[in-house]
């Protein structure tokens, strides 16, 4: 299951364990193409949290998190970014990033 983001505290979110967060927007083309896979992925892979952070309403939270194109995702572990990846990506190369980077 993907959680949107919905101005919760992000430390929070992201303090336990594996956490990736899909940087996105609503007119990106990219980002809708992954999306799918993102929530395929997320209903197949329990070991992980997903949390999908759109960048137009949470701007302060993309620049601090120093996104600079989308769709990007980023694996958080135990609170620190463990790894990023920027652009779309089939399912098999994303779970396979995934797995490299939980």
């Amino acid at each position: 299951m993907i959680k949107e983001y919905d101005g919760q505290d992000f430390l929070e979110l992201t303090k336990d364990g594996s956490v990736l967060v899909q940087y996105y927007a609503d007119w990106c083309g990219p980002c809708q193409m992954l999306k799918p896979i993102i929530e395929q992925l997320a209903a197949e892979m329990t070991d992980v949290k997903f949390l999908r952070l759109n960048i137009d309403n949470h701007r302060e939270l993309a620049v601090a998190a120093g996104i600079q194109s989308i769709p990007t995702v980023v694996m958080y572990k135990d609170g620190k970014e463990n790894a990023r990846e920027a652009g779309f990506k089939p399912k098999h190369l994303m779970e396979a990033w995934i797995n490299n980077a939980k």
